[in-house]
């Protein structure tokens, strides 16, 4: 038993900070939902950048969702000074009893020091400094082995303060909503797609050192067209875009490309109903696994025991580089990862093929 346990029981409202990505913005919501399964009275608020909001929307755990904008530091001073001072106004007006700080942030210290909750937990950070130590009232250790998945390493920080997670409370959660549920049902019946009747691939990353060649998504796009229809999607970023449109230049089949054309929400609809997503490690493969569609996941410099789809069947190609994962952004920092440019496509169709086969 935890001498410095916090009991849900004692406390009435939690905000739950996760200043990062997509991807781990929605590898943190299993923290949302064990916080509201094992004590439903709590409300439960995030703290996330504006971009990540459509993570959260809709989360049947969440009751606020607060964010700061990305382009606040673009602002002027007297002008992000009244964004941050209304933010924190809000935030203090909630009057929270815990705070859960899943990341390095350095903002996670002083919203600890200034709320005022009763407990606040955040990762032991080596070489922080006192400050950071003794703006919170719990630490937590961090896997630095490489062997722990996120999902588990954020429930961490609730383990510390004596929760204990149950097996069925670990999940990922992602609502895309009524509207983009519509939008999307109507492109695929517009293109005579039915559900589970194609695959989706997502072959872009914000990250181009994490991508695969054109060349070889093109050739796995035809010879999976050979049985199943494929979609393609991507951000809508200018490079991701033009990445897509190389593909698809390469292809003989002609998959239905969508890059570009979906937001967030649309693109959880559509991952939904896909029989099988093909990607690299980017918050499409978390989106999939969060709506239940086994994937093709391939890694290069990443870690695939940090990263990998999470409770989904799935399928990891990776090289037996034996320096990956290295976390470079490419090899010598040149953008290029030969981990993964030299993954075959008879790997990456061999784990397609074997999944289409458990599905069916």
């Amino acid at each position: 038993m935890l001498k410095d346990a916090v009991p849900l029981r004692e406390i009435a409202r939690a905000l739950v900070v996760v200043l990062r990505h997509h991807g781990d913005v929605l590898v943190a919501t299993p923290v949302l939902g064990v916080l509201k399964g094992q004590a439903p009275e709590i409300e439960v608020d995030a703290l996330v950048y504006d971009d990540t909001a459509p993570m959260l929307e809709g989360h049947p755990a969440l009751s606020q969702l607060h964010v700061v904008g990305r382009d606040w530091k673009q602002e002027g001073f007297l002008s992000r000074f009244s964004l941050e001072k209304q933010l924190h106004r809000t935030l203090r007006a909630r009057r929270y009893d815990l705070l859960v700080h899943l990341t390095e942030q350095p903002r996670g210290a002083w919203l600890a020091r200034s709320l005022g909750a009763r407990a606040s937990i955040a990762p032991h950070v080596p070489g922080r400094g006192a400050f950071w130590a003794r703006s919170f009232t719990h630490l937590y250790p961090l896997a630095r082995n490489g062997r722990r998945h996120k999902v588990e390493a954020n429930l961490d920080a609730l383990r510390r303060i004596g929760v204990q997670p149950g097996m069925d409370e670990r999940r990922l959660q992602f609502v895309p909503g009524a509207a983009a549920e519509a939008r999307v049902a109507a492109l695929l019946a517009a293109e005579g797609l039915a559900e589970r009747s194609y695959i989706h691939i997502h072959p872009a990353s914000r990250w181009s050192f994490k991508c695969w060649t054109p060349e070889r998504n093109a050739e796995l796009i035809d010879r999976l067209s050979a049985s199943h229809r494929v979609v393609l999607t991507a951000a809508p970023d200018a490079e991701e875009i033009a990445l897509v449109g190389e593909i698809v230049a390469k292809t003989g089949s002609k998959p239905l490309v969508l890059a570009g054309k979906l937001k967030i929400k649309e693109l959880g609809a559509l991952t939904a109903r896909a029989r099988l997503f093909v990607g690299v490690d980017s918050m499409p493969m978390h989106l999939a696994a969060a709506m239940g569609t086994p994937a093709v996941a391939l890694f290069g410099p990443s870690g695939e025991n940090e990263w990998r789809p999470w409770q989904v069947k799935h399928r990891v190609v990776a090289s037996s580089h034996p320096c990956r994962p290295c976390g470079n952004d490419g090899c010598g920092g040149g953008k290029v990862s030969e981990c993964l440019t030299t993954l075959a496509v008879d790997q990456v169709y061999a784990a397609a093929q074997q999944l289409l086969a458990a599905e069916r």
